[in-house]
């Protein structure tokens, strides 16, 4: 039975190339990490910080996105953030210095995601009923599919043309795929206020009122650092050990690929057993998938890391907006997983960080890898306090 309208799916794969373009583009920051390094004449804490600095702002902003989409629709959203995103890519070619940087690639993409993600992911939810997870996992592997495609196409665009015309090719693809994607999005019959009332479901301030919501909140708090390490330091990890830059780097991919996966099946599979439950696994799989990072003597071992890290990150993430959905109805619903977002802010933030900072003291990653695996026990706890019977928003 087929109960969602056809333009249904026009929007969920619109909404997988916007997010395929905005996540390419943001993981694309490991083709570029030793760039930076070698231009800059900078330190690994130092380079990432612009990874982290952006996700700090695209987490943190993605609350006030999702408003604006809430009250103007996702299309006129997204499509400010892809401009801002392409100028951001095109005016970090142009950086004579690290602070240069930061204030494009780290402040003006993460300004750019922000408009995109949230409203972009919370615009599918409302669309569907009986097969939530599984949409919500197709529109977001589009994550999976940018960390997969996107970074292997920047390390052949430095090789072959340098690092500042590789961003201007990016920023034209931004241009071209991002924002035809953004115009097709359009908001659910569901979440726009019928003439008697208003959409059914909580609103931002009732959702705060919820102990649901805030365990869900501590569960993307405490999982942050987590999945966003990798992204930042797989790479470097690999060429300590003398791993060439293609395959380096191929491990973002490799994760963009697991990520794939997490997200089609582990969206599938949360609609038969449960999201709750299935998100408490996922949070279990990612830490334990540290394990074998931190035993990794070569490309193989590190190459199924990724592969397994990337399974249960995108699990995780796919799950995030379907469970507000499913909490919290469509009436504000892409203010509630924006607000949720914020608590990854600070996890990407530092997290990469203070990796670099640790190796740069100690020369290793163990005691990051172990940190992170602390982490998401935490994070599993919290989590699991949703399987729990909840009592669901109005409507």
């Amino acid at each position: 039975m087929n109960d969602e309208p056809p333009y249904a799916w026009v929007v969920v794969w619109a909404a997988f190339l916007s997010l395929a373009v905005i996540f390419g583009v943001s993981y694309s920051f490991a083709a570029f990490f030793e760039s930076f390094a070698a231009e800059f004449a900078a330190q690994r804490a130092d380079v990432a910080l612009v990874f982290g600095l952006s996700g700090l702002i695209y987490f943190v902003l993605g609350a006030g996105a999702g408003m604006l989409a809430d009250r103007f629709g996702p299309r006129v959203v997204c499509c400010a953030g892809m401009l801002c995103i392409a100028g951001a890519l095109f005016a970090t070619s142009l950086a004579h210095s690290m602070a240069a940087v930061y204030l494009s690639y780290g402040v003006g993409i993460g300004v750019g995601i922000a408009l995109v993600y949230t409203p972009a992911i919370a615009s599918v939810q409302p669309w569907f009923t009986r097969r939530r997870g599984l949409a919500a996992g197709i529109a977001s592997a589009g994550i999976g599919a940018g960390t997969l495609v996107v970074p292997l196409l920047a390390t052949s665009a430095i090789a072959a043309v340098q690092w500042r015309d590789a961003l201007r090719l990016l920023a034209l693809g931004v241009l071209v795929l991002g924002l035809g994607a953004a115009m097709l999005l359009r908001r659910a019959p569901a979440a726009r206020r019928p003439a008697s009332g208003e959409v059914p479901g909580s609103s931002l301030r009732e959702a705060l009122h919820s102990s649901s919501f805030w365990w869900l909140y501590l569960s993307a708090v405490a999982a942050a650092p987590t999945m966003f390490v990798p992204f930042a330091h797989a790479s470097a990890a690999a060429r300590d050990l003398g791993i060439g830059d293609s395959l380096a780097v191929g491990l973002v991919g490799l994760i963009g690929i697991g990520s794939l996966v997490g997200r089609f099946v582990i969206g599938a599979l949360a609609d038969r057993i449960g999201r709750g439950k299935t998100l408490v696994l996922m949070q279990l799989s990612m830490g334990a998938s540290y394990l074998l990072w931190y035993g990794a003597g070569g490309y193989v071992a590190l190459a199924l890391f990724a592969l397994w890290f990337g399974l249960s990150y995108g699990g995780i993430v796919s799950l995030l907006p379907a469970l507000c959905m499913d909490l919290f109805g469509a009436r504000a619903v892409a203010s509630i997983i924006g607000t949720l977002y914020t608590g990854a802010a600070l996890g990407n933030l530092l997290g990469p960080v203070i990796a670099g900072a640790v190796f740069d003291r100690v020369g290793s990653y163990g005691p990051v890898i172990w940190a992170c695996i602390g982490l998401s026990a935490l994070a599993t706890l919290a989590s699991a306090r949703l399987i729990r019977p909840q009592t669901r928003a109005p409507g």
